[in-house]
């Protein structure tokens, strides 16, 4: 019977397992301003159970407030935003331990630095452009993933910045490793030790498909002087061999229709992907140190794995696909197939001890997580993010893509070109386009906004023409508004990517999402 904690998160766990649990529960997540979006944010962090959040914020709730905050309430009109929302959010997860600061967030970046450093993340809701870039900075010195989000109307924004994301359990649709142009030892005696002639016709209608293509690749390798099929010629010919070792009249083929439906497994050669060579090859498993990540030992443990032990392959995976086979049969596959996993693991694991004890590391890394490296080797990923100053400092490669972006007139990069006009915008009026709401003011923010946004535009090399009066006119109707339910949508979005972060499993976005309301779409850039 399960006990009630794991009852609790039972869902959850089934997605990224104990360890991507203890990674959430050790996590310590810092808001700035207790916005609408901010507060959602959280709420999708705290429900899964975070191990702990502060909420960083000067401000008093207003009536404005309550129309978009559904972590407030009426009575809360007056009092501290921080305060309230803390309180409030706490109630949804009484092992999530939550603190509220009541402090001007731009005033503890300034005076108090390192008061950052102690995060895991650190969110930040509509900050001003230039608090988020002292922030960032500060975030990018202390190595702490940063995200900084914005609702404006419909539209809203979120930018993740993190120096480098290593991530173990991508989590692919499957995992498939089956060396069968290489069979190992173990393997191909299982393979040479079914003797197709002597089955009766249930056993013969329940080989694995593996081993139906174990055998024909046998055969004809010796025929072709060790080659796979090369050409579709030969291709069409080895499935023709396939075809050939059926039995006629035979009540189960479903064996053998699995075989020639996976027949390209049989020709494609066992090689490593080049995004996996280029992390084995990273720089940052050259050299060891006591510090060195544990992602970066267990690569370069693979990595000499590959050069010896491996001879040229990865650690197996030791996963075998589902197949239409007897009982027995796909047990012993399994089996095999494991056993030579946990071969290849204990070697590296012996690289790994060795390494550590080399580097004068205190603490070993755990036999599980080596495991869990192994078994995904040939899906890692790593992101290595643009920083936000190099963004702002047109020096990031990705603003190169802006023009092509917005030559399309329907791709959401024009409202990302409009925030940061509007932070143009606000530098010199000292508030956003919009945010009085009056006939006057918004036709002087119109115009204001054009304004900023054709210098941005100059700055960038890009004509002005590429974004049309009906974006600007939008941008300063909704003013500095925040709908409920585009905060509510956005704080999904945006929480999800940092459970992505916390857990190191899946794929975080890379590196800004824009959410656009008004067409129910999201677009991501690499900025």
């Amino acid at each position: 019977m399960l006990d009630s904690r794991t009852q609790k998160y039972d869902r959850q766990l089934r997605l990224w397992q104990a360890h991507g649990q203890a990674a959430l529960e050790s996590s310590k997540i810092c808001l700035l301003n207790a916005t609408a979006v901010g507060s959602e944010i959280l709420k999708n962090l705290i429900l899964p159970a975070i191990g702990s959040f502060t909420v960083v914020d000067d401000k008093l709730v207003t009536q404005t407030d309550l129309g978009n905050n559904f972590f407030l309430l009426p009575e809360s009109v007056g009092q501290s935003r921080a305060r309230v929302v803390t309180d409030l959010l706490k109630e949804l997860n009484e092992e999530v331990q939550g603190e509220a600061i009541e402090e001007n967030p731009q005033n503890l970046i300034d005076q108090s630095r390192h008061f950052f450093e102690q995060f895991t993340l650190v969110v930040a809701s509509e900050l001003t452009e230039e608090y988020t870039l002292k922030l960032a900075d500060l975030c990018w010195e202390f190595n702490v993933p940063f995200v900084t989000v914005k609702v404006h109307g419909f539209i809203a924004y979120a930018r993740i910045q993190c120096r480098e994301h290593t991530v173990v359990e991508s989590h692919p649709e499957q995992i498939v490793d089956l060396r069968l142009d290489c069979p190992f030892e173990s393997l191909q005696a299982f393979a040479s030790s079914i003797d197709f002639e002597q089955l009766d016709s249930m056993a013969y209608g329940h080989i694995p498909y593996v081993i139906i293509l174990l055998r024909c690749l046998e055969e004809w390798k010796a025929s072709h002087e060790g080659h796979l099929p090369l050409n579709s010629t030969e291709r069409a010919a080895f499935k023709d061999l396939i075809r050939s070792k059926q039995r006629a009249g035979l009540a189960e083929e479903q064996n053998f229709e699995e075989a020639l439906a996976a027949a390209y497994r049989a020709w494609a050669p066992t090689t490593i992907p080049s995004s996996i060579s280029a992390i084995l090859n990273d720089s940052a498993a050259d050299v060891i140190t006591p510090n060195t990540p544990d992602f970066w030992i267990i690569a370069r443990a693979v990595r000499d794995f590959v050069a010896h032990e491996g001879k040229g392959h990865l650690p197996l995976a030791g996963t075998v696909p589902d197949m239409h086979a007897d009982t027995d049969s796909y047990v012993k596959l399994q089996t095999i197939y494991k056993a030579k996993a946990r071969e290849d693991a204990a070697a590296v694991a012996t690289r790994v001890k060795s390494l550590v004890e080399l580097s004068k590391r205190s603490n070993p890394i755990s036999t599980p997580d080596i495991d869990r490296f192994c078994k995904n080797a040939a899906h890692l990923r790593l992101i290595r993010y643009s920083s936000i100053h190099e963004e702002y400092a047109h020096t990031s490669p990705g603003l190169k893509q802006l023009g092509n972006w917005l030559s399309d007139p329907d791709d959401n990069i024009v409202w990302y070109v409009l925030f940061r006009a509007a932070e143009r915008f606000r530098a010199v009026n000292g508030r956003y386009p919009g945010e009085l709401s009056t006939p006057t003011s918004a036709k002087t923010d119109i115009a204001g906004l054009r304004e900023s946004l054709n210098a941005f535009l100059n700055q960038s090399g890009l004509e002005t023409t590429v974004v049309g009066n009906e974006f600007i006119e939008e941008f300063t109707r909704a003013g500095t508004s925040s709908l409920h339910s585009i905060a509510s949508l956005h704080g999904g979005i945006v929480a999800q990517e940092i459970i992505k972060l916390l857990t190191h499993q899946y794929v975080p976005l890379d590196n800004t999402v824009i959410l656009n309301g008004i067409k129910s779409t999201t677009s991501v850039y690499r900025l």
